[in-house]
């Protein structure tokens, strides 16, 4: 039986539990919870995390307050998190980038894995495919025809290594059976403004960060990666309905804590992130990103990260990727 969306809030609202509950965990009512965030401050991944403090403050009692510490591709906040104390005080909000350190960089400061204790997945968001505007196709059947005709013509931009966009590109590379010829980027903004200028062919990435240009005309949406279309652009096929049946891939953002952290206080956060994020679905603030509430145990997290690196790994390696 299919369920609704309203079904889906309404359990995630159930989980939702008294503060009193969170608290006996964390006893000290005074002290500051710091969730830092490894990337600058205004992008998605910082909007949603000023969402999750504000309810999650709610939900533990505490003062939350969000700490962004930008740099070294992410790394330089998740070291910071990594070599706090692990007590529940200091917590990393960061996107599905941080699980692949070990994958793309050469000296990985930490193992992702094995340095951070996983507490709970938030949400996830489906990527879109945008190509620039003066190409011929119009559906995903068309861009595949075309790249697979004269593979040395096809670029796509590559905004970051590792990061969910360039995953999803190289799994529609392999569904589609194409080569693209990859461009590097720093960032998704660059990446986007050349193929708006037309100086790239396509651009597979976050939805909510496409959407403007797409919107506007000076990109072309091609599809999206969820498994349904997003309310977000309903008029956008997604590549299921365009042809690659079994294709879904989403971005995705998670909490995690130091390793070390006491069992009881990462299960007392987990309920506290549940409820808040149950109460950020209930109110819409996801859904202005884009993003799908998601709530898990820490043990079904830490088996969804398993899953991913085994997929991205095997993707990387199979491109050829050297660690940067």
């Amino acid at each position: 039986m299919k369920t609704s969306r309203r079904q889906v809030l309404g359990a995630l609202a159930a989980l939702a539990s008294p503060i009193v509950a969170q608290a006996a965990a964390f006893p000290e009512p005074d002290r500051l919870l710091r969730i830092v965030v490894p990337f600058a401050a205004g992008g998605g991944v910082d909007s949603a995390a000023r969402l999750l403090a504000h309810q999650l403050g709610k939900q533990l009692g505490l003062p939350v307050i969000v700490e962004n510490r930008a740099g070294a591709s992410g790394t330089l906040g998740g070291k910071y998190v990594q070599t706090s104390p692990a007590d529940g005080y200091t917590l990393l909000f960061s996107a599905a980038t941080h699980i692949y350190a070990r994958q793309v960089l050469k000296n990985p400061p930490y193992d992702p894995q094995t340095d951070f204790a996983p507490i709970a997945r938030v949400g996830e968001a489906p990527l879109m495919l945008v190509i620039a505007p003066e190409l011929e196709a119009r559906k995903l059947s068309d861009v595949l025809a075309a790249a697979r005709a004269k593979p040395e013509g096809w670029t796509a931009g590559i905004p970051a290594s590792g990061a969910p966009s360039h995953l999803a590109t190289l799994l529609l590379a392999r569904m589609g059976q194409v080569n693209f010829t990859y461009v590097a980027y720093k960032g998704t903004q660059p990446a986007l403004v050349d193929v708006a200028g037309g100086h790239v062919n396509l651009l597979l990435d976050s939805m909510i960060s496409l959407l403007p240009l797409a919107k506007s005309g000076k990109v072309r949406p091609i599809a999206v990666t969820s498994s349904k279309r997003s309310a977000l652009a309903p008029e956008v096929p997604t590549m299921a309905e365009s042809g690659l049946a079994r294709y879904a891939y989403a971005s995705w953002y998670g909490v995690w804590a130091p390793r070390g952290t006491a069992a009881e206080r990462v299960l007392a956060l987990n309920k506290a992130i549940n409820a808040a994020v149950a109460e950020i679905g209930r109110s819409g603030g996801f859904s202005a990103l884009g993003i799908e509430p998601v709530t898990e145990t820490p043990e079904q997290f830490q088996r969804y990260i398993g899953s991913e690196i085994s997929q991205g790994s095997e993707l990387l390696k199979a491109a050829g990727f050297k660690p940067e």
